[in-house]
């Protein structure tokens, strides 16, 4: 898979999104991104797995721990690739709005 679909894959899961939420806040352990969540440990070390694989966090290693932290370049890429389309359907309906107000102002010339 590309990177732009691995990180789409990614922010599917909205626990894998609450996760990326709370390492905006700054890097943190498993331990403690396991709080909020009613699963297990090793979920979601499954769940980092996967955002790690799509560039959205990196580990590193201190003593026994592997705390997790935000790589925010890939977010970038996901968000450059929506405002391509958001710039596209503005212009969609900038054109909708212009037909739109002709079609009034010949409605009201009638």
């Amino acid at each position: 898979m590309d990177p732009l679909s691995n990180t789409f894959a990614a922010l599917a899961d909205p626990t894998r999104r609450a996760i990326l939420a709370r390492l905006a806040l700054g890097e943190t352990s498993v331990g403690e991104l396991a709080q909020p969540f009613a699963i297990s440990g090793p979920a979601v070390t499954k769940h980092l797995k996967v955002l790690e694989h799509a560039g959205l966090i990196s580990r590193s290693r201190i003593a026994q721990q592997r705390p997790a932290k935000l790589e925010p370049a890939a977010l970038k890429a996901a968000s450059d690739w929506i405002a391509e389309y958001r710039r596209f359907w503005d212009a969609k309906f900038d054109d909708l709005d212009a037909y739109l107000a002709e079609i009034q102002k010949n409605g009201e010339d009638q």
